[in-house]
């Protein structure tokens, strides 16, 4: 069997690039600090729900709807393409240990 392993880390590391060096760049010039800090919190709080309430691999397309949903009943919106970015980056960021799941 072959070790995928490299492969997802290096999908991993291309998305973080993206989304520093275009998306982030992008809201940042369209929104204040105060704004960007508050999006960023809301998106890990649903993100953090989400790993809670849908445990295991494999249900990532419950969890982003999840997300989704409860970003939408909090009032957040925003570019789709842009949610994403900030939704795979908080998880990214769970998942590396940067920030704890609630």
């Amino acid at each position: 069997m072959t070790d995928i392993t490299p492969i997802i880390e290096a999908v991993f590391a291309l998305v973080g690039v993206v989304i520093t060096a275009v998306i982030i760049p992008y809201i940042r010039s369209h929104t204040t600090a105060q704004q960007r800090a508050e999006l960023n919190a809301w998106v890990k709080i649903a993100v953090s729900a989400a790993e809670q309430l849908y445990k295991g691999s494999g249900r990532g397309n419950e969890k982003k709807a999840y997300v989704l949903e409860w970003l939408n009943k909090h009032g957040v919106t925003m570019d789709e393409t842009k949610l994403d970015a900030l939704i795979e980056a908080a998880v990214h960021e769970l998942n590396s240990g940067v920030f704890a799941a609630a």
